[in-house]
């Protein structure tokens, strides 16, 4: 063989290897731009994720942290977001319609008023019970069957998993309570009616989510059979997305750390036993709850400075290098009083584990900062109660759940 042709066969050789090559970086290529347009695209379609607030820099004292009291906007509440009037009304009930008339208060219902059920909602002294249809922050669906039915013919309904909290209520006819149903209520019921939550801390109820809920309800309606009138989904995806930027805007979390100066740790078996002696209760979640006696209401967590969870193996085994007191505002009753307790308790358990209660800047919390502080938890359950959010409530805690 000659140099020529040997010359020849190597570079054929090269040269396949050369396109081979190219056409993996090529590859490589298209497919990496294809994955960031993906997450660009998600990235745009996601809701503002809801953080933990900060505390405004220009009215916090030096002593104040930027991460202990925490709320999306200023820190006086101007926000810049002002929702649309029908994103939060007044709340409204499904009425007694054996009350006398003049207790009764028309209210604008915003959800779709050719639902000759919802048209039948009143205004009525008094807080919303958590056994009530809530037309503000869910979307409706009201099913008339042709003759009264149990709970047992909506059984598909009330198993449906649409992604956001589906609830479903009846009543024997429009003089009668409604009533939560599940499979084994007893009783008929001439009118019910479906409820998707609008918003939660995932975000707001999408196009998809609200489509399903339709089709669930509307395949079911034959089958009782019921009246169906859909509503108009546009219009209620606007409610959501609305109602979701106002949440956002008032999602506060109020944090208090008890840090264990460097090198020291706090052992985890020393900090379950303190903790459990100040009557908190490991939780599944990875953290420490304080109930209330009477309720069982959570009043206020405890959490790992570090991003672990805590479990009884990890107490058992590992140190930290402290703990956070977490205040939750809008899903506590009494938020300042709940704040006071936090604050004490916070103290007696950095005396105890000798440590230090600062801010996120590792600075010592003195009096002016929790002044501070408790202005805005203040602040923040007004700001929650101006459109009819009371803190701690039924409505509350939907709208704020995970």
């Amino acid at each position: 063989m000659s140099t020529l042709q040997l010359g020849l066969i190597v570079a054929g050789v090269v040269l396949v290897i050369g396109v081979i090559v190219y056409n993996q970086w090529q590859e490589r290529r298209l497919k990496r731009q294809a994955a960031s347009a993906a997450s660009a695209d998600a990235r745009a379609a996601r809701t503002p994720e809801r953080v933990e607030p900060t505390l405004g820099a220009a009215t916090a004292p030096p002593t104040a942290s930027d991460g202990i009291a925490a709320f999306r906007g200023d820190a006086d509440f101007e926000s810049a977001f002002e929702p649309p009037l029908d994103a939060m009304a007044p709340p409204a009930e499904f009425v007694d319609d054996r009350a006398s008339a003049d207790e009764e208060v028309p209210v604008a219902v915003t959800a779709p008023t050719a639902h000759s059920t919802l048209a039948t909602m009143r205004a009525q002294p008094g807080s919303r019970s958590a056994a009530m249809p809530d037309h503000e922050i869910e979307c409706l669906i009201p099913l008339q069957p042709a003759a009264p039915v149990p709970a047992s013919a909506i059984a598909a309904g009330l198993g449906a998993r649409i992604g956001k909290a589906l609830r479903w209520f009846g009543r024997a006819d429009a003089r009668s309570d409604w009533q939560r149903l599940t499979a084994d209520t007893p009783g008929r019921f001439g009118e019910i009616v479906a409820c998707l939550l609008l918003a939660d801390r995932n975000g707001a109820a999408s196009r998809a989510q609200i489509d399903m809920f339709v089709r669930v309800v509307g395949d079911l309606a034959p089958t009782l059979p019921a009246a169906f009138a859909p509503p108009d989904i546009a219009d209620e995806v606007a409610r959501a997305e609305s109602l979701d930027r106002l949440c956002a805007e008032l999602d506060v979390q109020i944090g208090l750390t008890v840090q264990k100066p460097e090198p020291g740790s706090i052992a985890g078996t020393r900090l379950r036993g303190v903790a459990e002696a100040a009557g908190f209760r490991l939780a599944p979640g990875g953290r420490f709850e304080l109930a209330h006696e009477e309720t069982g209401a959570v009043l206020y967590t405890l959490q790992n400075l570090r991003p672990d969870p805590f479990t009884a193996e990890s107490l058992r085994l590992t140190a930290t290098n402290g703990v956070v007191f977490l205040l939750d505002v809008a899903r506590t009753a009494d938020p300042l009083r709940t704040f006071d307790q936090m604050k004490l308790a916070a103290k007696r358990m950095a005396v105890t584990l000798g440590g230090e209660l600062v801010d996120d800047n590792h600075r010592p919390l003195d009096d002016a900062a929790f002044a501070v502080i408790r202005e805005q938890v203040d602040g923040a359950a007004d700001a929650l109660r101006a459109v009819h959010i009371e803190p701690g409530s039924a409505r509350a805690l939907a709208l704020f759940s995970a």
